[in-house]
């Protein structure tokens, strides 16, 4: 057989292939509707539009025959990279690979993608990652930054939706928020049913809107208790500097040793723990111990920690949609996420 003959046949069957990929227009007919309805169901734009039982008609028809819209097309057509950039403090915490999970799962149903970028404990400042964000990118979600931190990306212009941030910040598009002091009064509410009085905080030393939460939901708690004592020592968010931070705090010369260690994160906790077994304290029989997020971490240790439970993926996922929402002219759906304490055996009665 000829080579040309090989390069003709080639070529028909790349025809043919071409011919039989499903079209706009096959899913129409298929559904029984124009292909501007097919865009704007495909397209996610139909509410208000289309009823949901068109819609519905309109996604089977699709997949059924396996349409898959251009992408590159409706970009060059729309002007939009369908690329989301989501900034967090680091990429080595648990927590923020969560929230990263949950805004890709929530941005593949939609066709986007997620590019994560880390600034440096949330404090900043982002840099730009791009030569211009502003083309490369259709929006920005951010993840427990600092005020000032993200003034770079700002500058672009693009919608921002902040997570876990003030919501003071007039900067941001929208806003989705966890319920932190909610979560810091659980905690002191269970340590107070328990009897203890005598309470150290190791306060993250990082400035930001989250810790300055947990902080203020501590200081209300404790001065609602007559007899109640709060100390706040400062704390690296690492477990040797923790564990530094806490053998001080439960050594202070001419103080009542406390009772209670409440720590703004697992792994300030598991330092405040080390610390513990090295003065020769027992955990929780000599001192309570508490942390916050939930990570792997909380089960790992020996006791195990009792903590806040952050809904990571939730958050991610939230902060996407509300992206979403921004970018099709909606307002997202307000409200703080719930967060949950989970008692386990690093809590127990205060000691006599």
């Amino acid at each position: 057989m000829s080579p040309g003959h090989e390069s003709t046949r080639g070529a028909r069957h790349q025809a043919e292939a071409s011919v039989q990929r499903p079209t706009s227009r096959d899913v129409a007919r298929a559904a029984g509707v124009s292909q501007a309805t097919v865009s704007l169901v495909l397209g996610d734009k139909w509410r208000g539009r289309v009823s949901e039982r068109t819609a519905l008609l309109v996604r089977q028809a699709a997949q059924e025959l396996g349409y898959r819209p251009n992408l590159a097309a409706r970009s060059l057509r729309l002007g939009r990279t369908r690329t989301a950039l989501l900034v967090v403090p680091a990429l080595t915490n648990e927590f923020f690979a969560r929230v990263h999970a949950g805004a890709a799962g929530v941005a593949a149903e939609h066709d986007f993608g997620v590019v994560l970028y880390p600034s440096p404990e949330g404090i900043g400042p982002a840099k730009d990652p791009f030569a211009s964000a502003r083309s490369a990118l259709d929006g920005v979600i951010a993840s427990s930054m600092a005020a000032g931190a993200l003034k770079a990306i700002r500058g672009t212009d693009l919608p921002l939706v902040m997570l876990d941030s003030d919501p003071a910040d007039p900067g941001s598009a929208a806003q989705v928020n966890l319920d932190i002091a909610g979560g810091m009064r659980q905690v002191t509410d269970h340590l107070l049913a328990l009897g203890h009085r005598e309470f150290v905080h190791l306060a993250s030393a990082i400035p930001s809107w989250t810790f300055e939460v947990r902080a203020r939901a501590l200081d209300e708690a404790a001065r609602e208790v007559p007899g109640a004592s709060l100390l706040r020592v400062p704390s690296p968010l690492d477990v040797d500097g923790a564990r530094a931070a806490a053998e001080r705090a439960l050594t202070v010369p001419g103080r009542p040793r406390p009772t209670a260690l409440v720590c703004d994160d697992d792994i300030v906790a598991a330092g405040a723990c080390k610390a513990a077994r090295r003065l020769g304290l027992r955990v929780p029989e000599d001192v309570s111990v508490t942390g916050f997020d939930d990570m792997t971490l909380a089960t790992a240790l020996e006791p195990e920690l009792t903590t806040v439970r952050l809904p990571a993926e939730q958050v991610g996922a939230a902060g996407m949609s509300a992206l979403l929402s921004v970018l099709a002219g909606r307002t997202p759906v307000p409200g703080d996420l719930p967060v949950t304490l989970v008692p386990r055996a690093s809590t127990g009665p205060a000691p006599r």
